[in-house]
């Protein structure tokens, strides 16, 4: 399961809403390969369920992960920062053995 912070969960919503996208779309969490750490995390709102989607929901937010990623996110927070060392999500991932400087990028 992928958990989220309030400030993750009201940027998410203010986000949706600034896009006007309806109840229908959800987060899609993802992992890609590339990076300097060899895997990179992906957002995205999408509302086309794909085959092998593993859907969560926490504090009101749904989030789709496919089967790749979810090994991979297991566990993981989906935090927001917004001062001034950073601003942006952030991924707390304790299945990363390693992560890149700017936090978007890990191996495992």
């Amino acid at each position: 399961m992928v958990t989220v912070t309030d400030k993750a969960k009201n940027k998410i919503e203010h986000l949706m809403q600034d896009s006007e996208l309806d109840a229908s779309y959800f987060l899609r969490v993802s992992v890609q390969g590339g990076g300097c750490s060899g895997l990179s995390y992906n957002l995205d709102f999408d509302n086309e369920i794909k085959k092998g989607d593993q859907f969560f929901e926490d504090q009101g937010v749904r989030i789709a992960l496919d089967m790749k990623s979810f090994l991979y996110l297991a566990g993981t927070e989906l935090d927001f920062s917004d001062g001034l060392n950073g601003k942006g999500f952030n991924f707390h991932n304790p299945n990363a053995s390693r992560t890149c400087g700017c936090g978007e990028s890990f191996s495992v």
